[in-house]
């Protein structure tokens, strides 16, 4: 028993590292792969396809088997995974992450079930601990890692070691797992049923709408002006997919990918706004600091990855403070109000980061902003789960992952752009003998050996300009996201009966 559920602790471990460890991986990867132009696309596209498909899975266990289905989902890791070791461009590396986050939605939605209905009921708690634990571990294991395979081997075994592990662990889920007799969890249906509950459509204006906004911030400012009909074109679409999403969501009700009947309440629909932001708002600086550690200060990946030790160790050990804070006191909102502002703060300390910047500044400031953002990052979950009914706990879980999610792919896109963009301009208005096009093309650390000596400088300098104007992205995103926690409702969170949302 023991075994099996060690295996499936390890598919949920390679399935987290695969969002912390291509941070660090990212300047190298663009020295191979079209340079900056792609950036967007290297984490949007994973989270992109995770959270869009997250709900769609947790329908698919209520209809297919759990058996069948988890290793169908660890299938399709490995896959993305293997298209992403051996892609020979930047679409075919995307288009891996894409696969990898669909599966990944899988295994994170079928953990928890597979290992509730393989352990007695009074060890399942340490077995769930030991989920938590994972995704801790694999927060601090991925930028070391990332940074040590990029620097020592290749950025590819970033996505080879997933290989080794996911084959290992599925052949073992597929020995030794069995579904109990007592425990009936698929619900008998036609297959049209089946298909219809997991909101293809919702899913798909969804990924449409994440799309166009992707290759309009892509191409802003950079391939067209931010006021052609190409960018304007696609951002309108974007809005109108998402404004279609609305009523297409109501007429579905209960097969709904976000339930109607839930999210119109005001502590979810608040608590999906907060977590949008602030899981987004931490993603960027996640993404964008191992760049200024690289192409800024000139380290290398290993350096960078444990130079990002200081911020993912702190989210780590404030994730169980927040879980002490929250048993203690059973107020979540406050904290969440506290976590915002000093997020925002951080946010806004990284923003005064420069070249040369002192060791002890950017350590204090990712503690601060470990800490900011690591306490009261599970509450919107807490609070989503104590106020609904047994039966519909999955589906409140579901919505705020799927808020938080896309969240982080539309921040990275976003990012992504402000970066480019500023990029370009300082250097058109401060070197123009430099080609930005070429500078772009060039990858994060491949201009340092591209460019003659006296140019690298100004090229370092726009570098610098660029990730401070993804810090600006944060400091608004984490900005939002304390107003936000004003509209949650303050209620003290206990063991009863969920509250009901009269007057809301």
């Amino acid at each position: 028993m023991t075994l099996l559920l060690s295996a499936v602790i390890f598919c949920i471990f390679v399935m987290s590292l695969d969002m912390t460890i291509v941070g660090t991986a990212i300047p190298k990867i663009t020295d191979d792969f079209d340079g900056l132009e792609q950036v967007p696309w290297y984490g949007s596209a994973y989270f992109m396809t995770f959270g869009g498909f997250q709900s769609s899975w947790g329908k698919v266990y209520r209809y297919v088997p759990l058996k069948i289905t988890y290793l169908l989902t660890m299938a399709l890791f490995e896959i993305g995974s293997l298209v992403c070791a051996t892609a020979p461009n930047a679409t075919a590396f995307i288009v891996g992450r894409a696969i990898a986050g669909l599966g990944g939605a899988g295994i994170a939605a079928g953990g928890y079930t597979v290992i509730a209905l393989s352990s007695r009921p009074e060890r399942r708690p340490v077995y769930v601990g030991a989920i938590g634990t994972t995704y801790g571990v694999a927060a601090v294991l991925g930028p070391v890692l990332g940074g040590v395979f990029s620097d020592r081997v290749t950025w590819r075994w970033c996505f080879y070691i997933n290989l080794p592990i996911g084959i290992a662990a599925t052949a073992v889920i597929l020995l030794l797992f069995k579904v109990p007799g007592n425990a009936r969890i698929t619900v008998p249906a036609t297959w049209r049923e089946k298909l219809l509950q997991t909101d293809p459509v919702g899913v798909a204006l969804t990924m449409a709408a994440i799309i166009c906004f992707i290759l309009a911030m892509q191409a802003g400012g950079q391939s067209h002006p931010w006021n052609s009909g190409y960018v304007i074109g696609l951002l309108v679409a974007s809005i109108i997919l998402m404004i279609l999403l609305v009523p297409w969501e109501i007429f579905q009700k209960e097969r709904a990918m976000v339930v109607p009947r839930l999210i119109k309440q005001r502590f979810l629909w608040s608590s999906s706004i907060y977590q949008f932001c602030y899981g987004a708002s931490y993603n960027v600086l996640l993404y964008y600091l191992p760049i200024y550690f690289q192409s800024v200060d000139n380290v290398s990946p290993i350096e960078s990855g444990v130079r990002n030790l200081p911020m993912v160790i702190a989210v780590s050990l404030g994730n169980v403070a927040g879980g002490f804070l929250m048993s203690k006191t059973g107020y979540p909102v406050p904290p969440m109000i506290a976590g915002a502002a000093i997020a925002t703060v951080s946010s806004g300390l990284f923003y005064t980061l420069d070249i040369g910047t002192s060791d002890g500044k950017w350590i204090g400031y990712q503690i601060l902003a470990g800490v900011a953002w690591s306490i009261p990052f599970q509450y919107s979950l807490n609070i989503a789960q104590a106020n609904v009914e047994p039966q519909d706990i999955s589906s409140a879980t579901a919505i705020i992952f799927f808020a938080q999610i896309i969240g982080q792919a539309f921040a990275l896109s976003a990012a992504q752009s402000a970066f480019v963009n500023v990029l370009i301009n300082y250097l058109s208005a401060n070197a123009p003998h430099i080609s930005t096009a070429e500078v772009i093309t060039t990858g994060a650390t491949g201009f340092r050996t591209a460019f003659p000596p006296d140019q690298v400088l100004e090229i370092v300098r726009g570098y610098m300009e660029g990730v401070r104007a993804t810090f600006a992205v944060a400091i608004g995103l984490a900005g939002v996201s304390f107003l936000s926690a004003f509209l949650v409702p303050f209620r003290k969170m206990g063991g009863g009966k969920p509250e009901t949302p009269a007057g809301e």
